[in-house]
């Protein structure tokens, strides 16, 4: 996990450097620049004033999660890139381009995007904008990419958005807004499946992967059913390593997913919240009845309080309901983090694909609206926090293969007689949860937790309606 920045313009040294003083948050190891007038790598931040000027730039600020311990972006040769995220089926891709006599000089699945694209326009003869369109299809994980070709930048997404990813009208990009606003930049978010050209003076955007063309025909109830379980493990075994964590509410989502990481890792349940708050009760409970380590963090109003503000600069938005969800996630990721877990499965997503919210009884089709914009709603905001603790979160129901299979799931299977997420509970029993625990209706998280109603509180002592404070905050975070 990591920032990526930069931009096309005159004299991009003091940007580089501002750049990287806004993002460094996001990765803390090491930096790498490359200009068209030089290279710097470093892992000592105080050396950020040695980058070289330019007109073209890309950066990375690295947190090291896999991969060559010391492998500081970017890669350059003919083409430069950076890349945040991860690239679960890396080894599968490299074997290809190896066989077809592409050779390697490191270990970093990031350098697997560089060589395909490599190979996909040199090769195949593919246009860069087909050959990042082809890719797509290859890639089977969670990136936000730019490239260039020392003239023009090209930036990418995942076809869910699970990594974010900004650019600006005037040529810049960043992970994270705040990058942009600190070099005095507007950001619009690159859409999932997207790619986005930036050349002097230009920028123009492609849509490039709907993962609604996943859809297909739909599948009978238990080539539904066996096709979940399939995937579902899969996406599991190849996110959670040996150690892995997972934010743990008790629900079926996470319950679903300690299950099934248990099978392939040594697995601890982080949850927060405040004492006596339904998501902590459950979560003991359910810890128990799987036999799992589980890790809480015990939140009071002061203790809510001191961190708004760094929820406020870490979710980019004076958005209250994002505030009241980010504090537990917030406080989670820093246990996690104080206990050396850095990669934490989160069960997001599934209420989309499966028909979790109690709208879609009227209104099953807000499913794929909300899908579509699943990315800039909830995935960046949980990327933002974890980041700010140095941990990632990684989302199981969001591979490709998941998603394919929920989109041909017919929208009865999923919503059965006022049931929600039906085919869900249904295979969490066959593969082991107790009913009780699959068939649990869960409140929202910011209401689970409490953190909502510690907010409020806050809000009136305060003087001030929640969406009030709220807006004070974040106008006194950015300076706005």
């Amino acid at each position: 996990m990591c920032l990526i920045a930069g931009g096309v313009g005159e004299n991009l040294k003091e940007k580089i450097i501002e750049m990287i003083l806004a993002g460094k948050h996001r990765g803390e190891d090491s930096f790498g620049v490359w200009t068209n007038e030089g290279v710097l790598k470093s892992n000592e931040f105080s050396r950020i004033y040695e980058v070289p000027n330019g007109n073209i730039a890309l950066l990375q600020c690295r947190l090291a999660m896999t991969g060559s311990k010391g492998f500081t972006q970017p890669f350059y040769n003919e083409f430069v890139l950076v890349h945040n995220g991860e690239i679960y089926n890396h080894a599968q891709i490299r074997e290809y381009l190896e066989r077809s006599g592409i050779s390697f000089e490191s270990n970093v699945d990031s350098e697997v995007i560089l060589r395909l694209l490599e190979f996909l326009i040199h090769e195949k003869r593919m246009s860069y904008i087909k050959a990042v369109q082809e890719s797509m299809k290859m890639l089977n994980g969670d990136y936000a990419v730019a490239f260039s070709d020392g003239k023009e930048i090209y930036l990418f997404r995942d076809p869910i958005g699970i990594r974010p990813l900004y650019y600006s009208p005037n040529g810049f990009f960043a992970s994270e807004k705040k990058v942009l606003w600190s070099i005095g930049e507007e950001p619009i978010p690159v859409n999932p499946g997207e790619a986005i050209r930036i050349s002097k003076g230009k920028v123009e955007r492609f849509k490039l992967f709907n993962i609604f063309d996943l859809k297909g025909y739909f599948f009978p109830y238990e080539r539904a059913k066996q096709s979940l379980i399939k995937s579902l493990e899969y996406s599991v075994k190849i996110r959670a390593g040996k150690k892995v964590g997972v934010l743990f509410s008790g629900g079926l989502d996470s319950s679903l997913l300690a299950l099934l990481s248990s099978k392939y890792a040594d697995v601890t349940l982080y949850t927060a919240g405040a004492e006596g708050s339904q998501d902590v009760e459950w979560a003991r409970k359910v810890s128990e009845i799987l036999g799992l380590k589980l890790k809480e963090y015990i939140f009071d109003i002061n203790d809510v309080e001191e961190i708004i503000p760094k929820v406020v600069f870490a979710i980019e938005e004076p958005n209250p309901m994002n505030l009241a969800i980010g504090i537990p996630l917030y406080f989670a990721t820093k246990l996690a983090r104080e206990n050396k877990y850095r990669l934490l499965l989160s069960g997001q997503g599934a209420d989309e694909l499966f028909g979790g919210y109690f709208k879609y009884l009227e209104n099953p089709k807000l499913m794929e609206k909300d899908l579509v914009e699943l990315g800039e709603k909830n995935l960046a905001r949980d990327d933002k926090i974890a980041m700010i603790n140095g941990v990632e979160g990684r989302f199981p129901f969001l591979d490709l293969n998941v998603v394919r299979t929920a989109l041909r799931t017919p929208i009865e299977f999923k919503i059965r007689n006022g049931i929600r997420k039906a085919i869900l509970r249904e295979i969490a029993l066959e593969l082991g949860l107790p009913k009780e625990v699959a068939y649990r209706e869960k409140k929202a998280c910011q209401y689970g937790t409490n953190s909502q109603k510690l907010l409020q509180k806050i809000a009136k002592r305060n003087g001030m309606k929640t969406r009030e404070f709220v807006d004070k905050v974040f106008r006194e975070v950015f300076k706005r």
